[in-house]
């Protein structure tokens, strides 16, 4: 009797023991889950530029948007670049030599592009499809433009910010986004205070 205790007493020491074994495999296996879950590498994150504001990647004549880019030849025969970033603010001026409000802004033009050298761009685009050439040559001489002066033969420039009016100022800050359209003439005061506001604009 005391014999089959024994061999019982085994009998279940080993049982427990087989049992512990099992049990701690087991949660060996999770931890080793667990750990292999932890290591796995991260998801893909958007990357975003210092000021945390997703890049812009969309173009259209239109505020907030990327400026539509092209590329045009000046009246020197110098090819001047619209589009992407820059170290100088633009100002984009669609005229011709027929539009009262264009007479009377050209002046004040020459005035910013003096006072704003340093820090803006004024590129002076007629709009030839809408205009004679000839004309718009006398234009440049009658009001000594300052500034570079390009002639857009077939209005492409033009069409890519909609242009419907004359004149039609588009402003454009260092990153290349447009930061207002202006439609019609304004006073040498309001567009002096648009400047201001475009100036103070960072990458």
């Amino acid at each position: 009797m005391k014999m089959a205790n024994r061999r019982n007493l085994v009998i279940v020491i080993l049982a427990l023991v087989v049992v512990s074994v099992i049990l701690l495999q087991h949660r060996e296996g999770k931890t080793e889950t667990v750990q292999h879950f932890n290591d796995a590498p991260p998801a893909e994150q958007a990357i975003l530029p210092a000021d945390g504001k997703a890049l812009l990647t969309e173009s259209g004549p239109k505020a907030g948007l990327l400026a539509p880019s092209f590329t045009i030849q000046g009246e020197n025969g110098t090819t001047y670049a619209v589009g992407g970033a820059r170290d100088k603010a633009i100002l984009l001026n669609f005229w011709a030599s027929w539009c009262d409000p264009c007479q009377a802004e050209a002046p004040e033009l020459n005035k910013i592009a003096e006072k704003y050298k340093d820090t803006l761009d004024i590129y002076g685009i007629n709009v030839t499809s809408y205009d004679y050439k000839v004309n718009a040559e006398r234009f440049v001489k009658k009001y000594k433009l300052i500034f570079p002066v390009m002639f857009d033969l077939k209005g492409e420039a033009y069409a890519k910010y909609n242009g419907t009016v004359f004149p039609t100022n588009v402003l454009i800050d260092r990153s290349g986004v447009i930061s207002e359209i202006i439609l019609g003439g304004l006073t040498a005061e309001q567009l002096d205070e648009k400047l201001e506001k475009l100036m103070q604009q960072r990458l």
